[in-house]
C-alpha cells in the first residue's frame, strides 16, 4: 500500500447514542467535524427508537444501527443492559470498526474486544443524585454505581465535559485512571440577527435536574413570557406541567435554532448540567445568559452571564426583569457570552477528540493498517 493510499483511507469508529437526550446532537456534531479528520462514524443506538427526521439526520453522517436494548438508566435492573457490550461489540466486528466511543460508562464493562474503549460519562445517575437531591444514590440503583465504576476500570480512556463534572465524578467514584476533560461544543452558526423581547429555556423538563418548576413559578413574576421548548413527560411516567411559562413542547434543532436567535435572553436553572449544551447554543446566537449559579456553569460562563440561586425563582425573575429594562446590559452580555462561545468550536472538539483517538490506535487517524 503506498503513502497516498494510507492517507486517503479512513478509520471507522463506533459510536453509542441515544435519541433521548443531548447525547444526539453531541454525536451528530461531532461525527460531522470528524470527518475532514478522516474518520467514518458508525453509530449504534439504544433505548427508545428515534423519529424519522433522527434516522435521516444519523444515516447522512453516517450509518445508524438500532440495538433492542435499553439505556441504563431506564433500566429497573442491571439484568436488562447485561447484555448491553455483547451486542456493542458484536457490532464493531460486524462492521469493522477500529474504536469505540462509548457514551455511558456502563457500556463498557466486560467489554469483549481488543479495540481501544474510549468512554465519555456526559451524565450518570451517581453525580446526579449527588446535585439533584444531595444524597447519594438509592440502595435499589447501587447496581448503577458499580456498572459505571467498572466501566471506567475498562475504559483505555475516560472523558469528561467538563472540569467541574470531572470533579464530581472523583467525588463519586473516587480516582479515575486516563480522565480527560474535552469540552462539548456547537455546530451552530454565530448570530447577530435583531432580538425579541422574551425569555427562551429548552431541556427535558420532566427531569427534576433541569428544574423546571423553579423557571415556571419565575416565569410568573417575569415581565417578558418565557416561552419553553423540550418534553414535559419523561419514559418513566415523569410529568412537569407548565402553568406559566409558555411550553412549546419537543421542536426541531431547527426550529429551536430559529428561537435562539430570536431570544434576547436565555435561562437554564439547572441543578445538574455537566456541560450545559443549551446555555452555548443560546451564546453562539449572542443571547444574554440568566443561568443558576452551580459549579460548571462559573467554570464556562463566569463573567458572561447573569447568576440565580436555583432554589428561588425570584431570583430568575429579578435577572428577567433587570436584563429586559436595561437593553445595553442585555446587549453587554450577550456579546461576552457569544465571544466567550468561541472557545468551544466543532474544530477544538474534532481535534481534541482525534489526538485522543489516534493515542490509542498508536498512529495518527488518516494512516490506515497495512
Amino acid at each position: 500500500m503506498t503513502a497516498n493510499a494510507r492517507d486517503t483511507r479512513h478509520r471507522r469508529v463506533l459510536m453509542t447514542v441515544d435519541a433521548l437526550g443531548g447525547v444526539w446532537s453531541y454525536a451528530m456534531d461531532l461525527a460531522a467535524a470528524l470527518k475532514p479528520n478522516h474518520v467514518e462514524v458508525v453509530f449504534a443506538g439504544l433505548g427508545p427508537a428515534p423519529t424519522a427526521e433522527k434516522i435521516a439526520e444519523a444515516n447522512g453522517l453516517g450509518t445508524l444501527n438500532w440495538l433492542e436494548a435499553p439505556l441504563d438508566w431506564m433500566a429497573g435492573h442491571e439484568s436488562e443492559v447485561a447484555e448491553v457490550p455483547r451486542l456493542i461489540a458484536d457490532l464493531a466486528r460486524r462492521e469493522e470498526v477500529d474504536l469505540l466511543h462509548l457514551n455511558m460508562p456502563s457500556q463498557a464493562v466486560g467489554m469483549q474486544t481488543d479495540l481501544p474503549v474510549i468512554v465519555v460519562c456526559h451524565s450518570c445517575v451517581v453525580t446526579w443524585f449527588a446535585a439533584v437531591r444531595g444524597t447519594a444514590v438509592p440502595r435499589d440503583w447501587q447496581w448503577q454505581y458499580r456498572l459505571n465504576e467498572a466501566g471506567f476500570i475498562g475504559a483505555d480512556t475516560v472523558i469528561a465535559p467538563s472540569r467541574s463534572h470531572a470533579a464530581a465524578m472523583e467525588a463519586a467514584y473516587g480516582a479515575i485512571q486516563n480522565l480527560s476533560v474535552v469540552y462539548n461544543a456547537s455546530a451552530l452558526e454565530r448570530s447577530s440577527e435583531p432580538k425579541q423581547d422574551f425569555v427562551l429555556a429548552a431541556g427535558r423538563w420532566w427531569d427534576e435536574g433541569k428544574n423546571g418548576a423553579v423557571l415556571d413559578a419565575a416565569a410568573a413574576l417575569s415581565r417578558w413570557p418565557v416561552m419553553v421548548a423540550g418534553a414535559d413527560r419523561g419514559p418513566n411516567g415523569q410529568y412537569l406541567r407548565f402553568h406559566h411559562a409558555d411550553h412549546l413542547g419537543e421542536i426541531s434543532r431547527q426550529r429551536m435554532a430559529v428561537l435562539a436567535r430570536q431570544a434576547a435572553i436565555v435561562a437554564s436553572p439547572s441543578l445538574f448540567e455537566p456541560f450545559g449544551l443549551a446555555a452555548l447554543e443560546a451564546a453562539r446566537a449572542g443571547a444574554a445568559l440568566v443561568l443558576s449559579d452551580i459549579p460548571t456553569y462559573r467554570e464556562i460562563w463566569d463573567d458572561a452571564a447573569l447568576f440565580a440561586n436555583p432554589h428561588h425563582p425570584e431570583a430568575f425573575a429579578d435577572a428577567f426583569n433587570r436584563l429586559a429594562d436595561d437593553p445595553q446590559q442585555r446587549a453587554a452580555l450577550g456579546r461576552k457570552a457569544q465571544e466567550r462561545s468561541a472557545r468551544f468550536s466543532l474544530e477544538a472538539q474534532a481535534e481534541a477528540m482525534s489526538g485522543i483517538y489516534s493515542g490509542r490506535l498508536g498512529h495518527d487517524l488518516s494512516t490506515a493498517a497495512e
